[in-house]
């Protein structure tokens, strides 16, 4: 099972607020089967303990240390918001859900935020007409 795949990403969402939006992306996880509805409660339980936005319109929230055993397999969700959505003082384009199963959450967390740390990456997701454009881009610089 590839960890990012056409039914994991949503193009032109709208979410009311950042709860909204972590809960789509952990939603699309667990329709994928990779994680459980348990996974989705530690996603906003981290928000609640530090914000999942890392800058340049992009958030990356993830579970808690102590989430690991609701994760069945590593997957990724994508969610652009034309939009956005309010992280606190700055607005989210680009949600992107992440579960990963041993070593490989830090290694697909740096990936995705190397990739969106360039504008040009950053702009061309928000304003990506496809899923499969997105996931173009971020197979670009990742090993899915």
């Amino acid at each position: 099972m590839s960890i990012l795949t056409t039914d994991k990403v949503v193009m032109n969402a709208t979410a009311q607020d950042k709860y909204e939006a972590i809960r789509m992306a952990g939603q699309i996880l667990k329709d994928a089967g990779h994680i459980t509805a348990d996974y989705i409660d530690k996603m906003l339980e981290r928000e609640e303990i530090v914000s999942t936005y890392v800058g340049n319109g992009l958030a990356i929230p993830h579970g808690t240390k102590e989430s690991k055993s609701f994760i069945l397999s590593t997957g990724i969700s994508v969610i652009q918001f034309p939009q956005g959505v309010d992280f606190g003082d700055e607005k989210a384009y680009m949600v992107i859900g992440i579960a990963a199963q041993g070593g490989e959450h830090m290694e697909i967390l740096t990936s995705i935020a190397v990739i969106c740390a360039e504008d040009e990456n950053m702009e061309a997701l928000r304003y990506a007409k496809t899923a499969e454009e997105i996931i173009t881009i971020l197979e670009s610089e990742m090993e899915l």
